[in-house]
């Protein structure tokens, strides 16, 4: 291997070799890149002779074309469109018994997660997720509170209660959409018998990869970040959910919109900020294409 392709190869099965050892199984691959390695590797000719002045000494071996590979690939030390972080995401869509048994593949190494130790022997439950995997709407939120962890479900709690009413309100059920967070597991407080706290930077990161596996999987057409923490989470933009909300952002490729957790409506209960989210919502539902009302778009403004 003394070519730069063969170079290059060798370092991108290095690795995606290391990435599965970590338990990784979906990797994000940019279409154009597929496209690419799916070419034949650069042919090879022999030398030119010695005897020609015009011959070079750099190379034994010349490739008679450029592979696109080598335009689209970064250098072979930062194999960086094949980490499993990617920005940009690309998944050959499958059937449904395929996503199923997928989904239940990952479910199944979530549930039994330990590389956050203090969280897995806190826990009562990990909290993977719920809904329809074929659902083109993703919410997703911060981590589960004590009633999540109780039941092992997402946003149950008077939060959750809450946002099924937004769902409900834009003609959907939590049937229809999946609902999902950052964490799995819920942030421990040693020394406290109730209360939440934020999850840390590292907690986030090392929960991640599961999320982003559900992603790819599902494939979901617009995605939902409720609150500054899932923002943080997925953008790692910390400047604040009031300047974000309502505003089109991108996450792997998938439009996202920004907008406030429904535990904060329940602490304001100003009908300015419920308004907020519902104009939000209807941007959600103008991107999927679903019908509104006259009354929908009259929501939470005063008479």
């Amino acid at each position: 291997m003394s070519s730069g392709y063969d170079q290059l190869l060798g370092a991108t099965i290095q690795h995606l070799e290391a990435l599965k050892a970590r338990g990784v199984r979906h990797v994000a691959v940019a279409p154009e890149t597929l496209q690419a390695l799916a070419l034949p590797a650069p042919r090879r000719v022999a030398p030119a002779p010695v005897d020609q002045p015009s011959a070079r000494a750099t190379s034994p071996l010349i490739p008679v074309r450029v592979s696109p590979v080598a335009a689209m690939t970064p250098p072979v030390e930062s194999p960086a469109l094949f980490t499993a972080e990617a920005k940009t995401t690309f998944a050959v869509p499958l059937d449904p018994a395929g996503k199923a048994a997928a989904f239940s593949e990952l479910r199944t190494r979530a549930l039994a997660c330990g590389k956050c130790p203090h969280l897995a022997s806190s826990r009562k439950r990990v909290v993977f997720g719920v809904g329809n995997i074929e659902s083109p709407l993703m919410f997703v939120g911060e981590a589960p509170g004590a009633d999540e962890d109780e039941r092992g479900e997402p946003f149950v709690g008077k939060a959750g209660q809450l946002l099924t009413k937004i769902i409900e309100t834009m003609g959907l059920s939590r049937a229809d959409v999946y609902i999902a967070n950052i964490l799995k597991c819920r942030p421990d407080t040693p020394g406290e018998s109730a209360g939440n706290r934020k999850p840390t930077p590292e907690e986030m990161t090392t929960c991640l990869p599961y999320l982003h596996e559900q992603i790819d999987l599902i494939q979901p057409k617009v995605l939902v970040a409720l609150g500054g923490t899932a923002v943080e989470g997925l953008l790692g933009k910390t400047i604040g959910i009031t300047k974000l909300r309502g505003t089109w952002k991108s996450y792997r490729n998938i439009p996202l919109m920004p907008t406030y957790h429904p535990a904060y409506l329940l602490r304001s209960q100003a009908l300015s900020e419920k308004r907020h989210v519902w104009e939000d919502m209807l941007q959600v539902m103008e991107r999927l294409d679903l019908p509104i009302s006259e009354k929908q778009r009259k929501f939470f403004t005063k008479a």
